[in-house]
């Protein structure tokens, strides 16, 4: 079977890996390898795709329609994995089948070209948030999820280089200092997608909308709900109401989910600095201006 990887990932792995990615060279025969012990006919491959992994649409043998997701250790597959499986279809994708060790993983076919965000805002919002509630449920017991904490102070230290940087300094100290806040009560612990956004939540036949590619995490609500606050960032920067439209958003975010109000600000700034320092880290300075312009209205 021929196989390229989407340019996409290739370039997205070339940023978290420039001298090489022993993964992706390997990824062709993974992919032979992984249809072939499933018997799956492949369709095609997804694109534009993810970052961090590839996913195929495929049929199984008695030709139901499935998709066919690897992706590498460092993209935590037996935690998306384990978190599939304690959901168990309610608010997200079907996990069909996990070779966790091998990152592959069998997945309930969605509709990947119809997400939440191809709505209108206030409804792709509002079908977003639905979405993540469901979500939000008791972690299992005895569960190695990352914790909120412990993700969050990765992505901290990995900010420390950019306080040097006169103009994104006061940014990233008023980041770690809200942090630092919001670890001190937390006011409950659940099993979070850890990356949720619109694209994230795709059409589906069993429920109209279900959550794909978490990225686990257990904590505080809060820290779910901050990334989807800057969705459609590229819209609300070009807009001359911007600021006002990030505040209004985060008002009715938090009432809706009844979150509050100023810990969902507080992980707002926090996540959007974090996501623009990495962005100006790996050398997409678009993005990182857009994002710390973003972190500037929180």
């Amino acid at each position: 079977m021929a196989f390229e990887p989407p340019r996409r990932l290739v370039k997205a792995l070339g940023e978290t890996a420039p001298d090489g990615d022993e993964w992706l060279e390997k990824l062709p025969g993974a992919v032979e390898h992984a249809v072939a012990l499933r018997e799956l006919t492949v369709e095609r491959v997804q694109v534009p795709g993810g970052r961090s992994s590839v996913v195929l649409l495929v049929r199984q043998a008695d030709d139901t329609p499935a998709v066919l997701k690897l992706a590498p250790r460092r993209a935590r597959p037996e935690s998306e994995a384990a978190a599939l499986a304690h959901w168990g279809g309610l608010g997200s994708v079907q996990l069909l089948e996990a070779d966790a060790a091998a990152g592959v993983l069998l997945l309930e076919r969605l509709h990947p070209e119809v997400s939440v965000r191809s709505l209108p805002e206030a409804k792709a919002l509002l079908e977003a948030a639905g979405t993540l509630r469901r979500l939000w449920v008791e972690p299992p017991e005895g569960h190695a999820f990352e914790t909120v904490a412990e993700r969050s102070g990765r992505q901290a230290t990995a900010m420390a280089w950019a306080a040097g940087d006169a103009d994104v300094a006061p940014l990233v100290q008023a980041a770690i200092a809200a942090r630092e806040e919001l670890l001190v009560s937390p006011p409950e612990r659940r099993l979070l997608h850890g990356t949720f956004r619109q694209s994230k939540v795709l059409a589906g036949e069993r429920l109209p909308w279900l959550a794909v590619g978490p990225d686990p995490v257990v904590g505080e609500c809060a820290f779910d709900l901050a990334r989807l606050v800057r969705d459609r960032v590229e819209d609300l920067i070009a807009s001359p109401s911007g600021a006002s439209i990030t505040r209004r958003r985060i008002k009715r975010l938090a009432e809706s989910l009844e979150v509050d109000q100023e810990r969902l600000r507080g992980w707002t700034l926090f996540r959007a600095v974090e996501s623009g320092v990495r962005a100006l880290r790996v050398g997409r300075p678009r993005d990182a201006e857009l994002l710390l312009e973003f972190a500037g209205w929180v």
